[in-house]
């Protein structure tokens, strides 16, 4: 049974709809082409700091247990017990260190620590994401400008970013694909001497991918099999999404692609929360035009059981994220493994976190295979380097990014042979 309520017209007159509100509103804004009023779900430094020891995410509390577990103060060298109140992330050992250091306060070290506070709190904020509905096929009649993110992901028909927050998280995962194909893509936004770091040598491995690349620029129409892209001592990257790695096959439509993550920490189990370990390689497959292969043994283990053989300069090429050579913590495992790399022939491209860890791993190899080796392009800051900052919980006064440098290698095609006069 229904109740007829009569409203007074004085009432009515009183209140405005709402509803019938935001509609004339949001048909102002579109006919003026104003943007929407932000959402309070929007990310901002404000409503995303929290400090980590009190942090709504368990997460960030246990990084924040763990940096005052293992990290140390850097002026008194004693465990960590206070906050930073800027950054909100524990950095010092008391207040009165925090004052002392003037180093941290000078260069506002805390500024960078804040972003990666603010960062890691939008993440586990449970706000929606349409920054993660990538594109799809690139089409025909537009080409991908790989000069820097803005342009590649207009011209890729990405979201648009509007804000830091929504191109940190792109980017981080982003980095890894596109660091690849811009080296490879024929407009590679890296050029030939002088005008680019790119040496002869590397132009001649480039070329020898870009043949396999591009089908219809080949003499021959022959295809042995998918083209082989090698991640060495893979960590990060191997945790990426499929839809993240098709990337590659929409820059390069009609090319087939085997990625094949190598190392003890390249295939992590979600379900029993650790990383496996495997006498066979595990596979799976995404779709007809990319496979993932997973080696959960070190490259030179693979390489002296000749897994991996033949090796073709045309349908293969390693990628060496942050591996970390001359480090000293990674040493030992890259001593077995560059010799192998060189014996392949193959274009090996390797990335740092920053100019001082990419120019350790650059000087180490130089000093250790100058003579069997050729430098394929110089040290040269990645345009497709990760935005985002990230944290090192066992000092948390290191800040740095995925993949802000880059530079690359080959073991030599054609050794000098000394001739008597």
């Amino acid at each position: 049974m229904f109740v007829r309520v009569r409203i007074s017209k004085t009432v009515q007159r009183g209140v405005a709809n709402p509803i019938c509100s935001r509609q004339i509103g949001s048909f102002i804004r579109s006919v003026l082409c104003m943007d929407p009023p932000p959402s309070p779900d929007d990310p901002t430094p404000e409503n995303r700091f929290h400090p980590w020891d009190q942090s709504p995410s368990p997460d960030l509390r246990m990084r924040a247990a763990t940096i005052r577990a293992k990290a140390k103060c850097p002026v008194t060298n004693k465990d960590i017990n206070y906050t930073c109140p800027y950054s909100g992330i524990p950095t010092h050992h008391s207040r009165e260190a925090w004052e002392q250091d003037t180093d941290y306060h000078d260069s506002k070290r805390y500024e960078i620590l804040k972003k990666v506070n603010i960062y890691e709190h939008d993440l586990r904020s449970g706000r929606q994401f349409p920054e993660f509905d990538f594109p799809s096929q690139q089409p025909q009649d537009t080409l991908v400008n790989f000069a820097n993110w803005d342009t590649y992901l207009y011209t890729r028909s990405f979201y648009s970013m509007d804000t830091e927050f929504q191109l940190a998280v792109v980017t981080k995962m982003l980095s890894f694909p596109s660091t690849i194909a811009s080296i490879v893509h024929q407009y590679s936004p890296y050029f030939l001497k002088p005008k680019g770091p790119v040496s002869v040598e590397g132009l001649k491995s480039l070329a020898a991918l870009r043949y396999t690349l591009y089908p219809d620029t080949r003499v021959s129409s022959l295809k042995d099999r998918p083209m082989r892209i090698f991640l060495l001592n893979s960590k990060s990257e191997s945790m990426l999404p499929g839809f993240v790695w098709k990337e590659l096959t929409y820059l390069f439509p009609g090319i087939s692609f085997e990625l094949h993550f190598i190392g003890p920490e390249s295939y992590y189990d979600r379900e029993k929360k650790q990383y496996l370990v495997s006498e066979r390689p595990i596979v799976k497959r995404v779709d007809d035009t990319i496979c993932f292969y997973y080696h959960t043994y070190d490259f030179n283990v693979l390489h002296e059981a000749k897994d991996f053989f033949p090796y073709d300069p045309y349908l293969d090429v390693f990628f060496c994220f942050h591996p970390r050579m001359g480090s000293g913590v990674s040493t030992e495992l890259w001593e077995k493994s560059v010799p192998g790399l060189l014996d392949s022939k193959c274009g090996v491209f390797v990335t740092g976190y920053h100019a001082n860890d990419i120019q350790k791993d650059y000087d180490w190899l130089v000093q250790n295979y100058s003579d069997d080796m050729d430098i394929l392009m110089d040290i040269v800051p990645n345009v497709f380097g990760s935005t985002k900052w990230e944290l090192n919980d066992y000092n948390p006064h290191e800040v740095f990014q995925y993949n802000q440098q880059t530079f690359g290698f080959r073991g030599k095609r054609y050794h000098a042979i000394n001739q008597d006069e």
